[in-house]
């Protein structure tokens, strides 16, 4: 299954397939380790469009609602 990152459950990880936005975004992205084909984990969110904790590389780290929207994932089946 393939949602946006911003609509996972807490606790539902995947694999990132691709990032819908421009060079900037892509780049600082990449900086914190979210890259297509890097396993991520939603550690949790606040409630209707807030920001969103998630778990990459072993770091945790904390976006915005646009930018989590913006992150494509294949969700992982258990």
């Amino acid at each position: 299954m393939v949602k946006s990152l911003s609509e996972l459950s807490p606790d539902e990880m995947g694999t990132v397939l691709r990032i819908h936005g421009g060079r900037g975004l892509v780049n600082r992205l990449g900086a914190l380790g979210i890259i297509p084909g890097a396993k991520i984990t939603k550690i949790s969110s606040m409630s209707s469009r807030g920001p969103t904790t998630v778990l990459v590389n072993r770091t945790h780290v904390a976006l915005g609602f646009g930018m989590a929207s913006k992150i494509i994932i294949s969700v992982d089946r258990t």
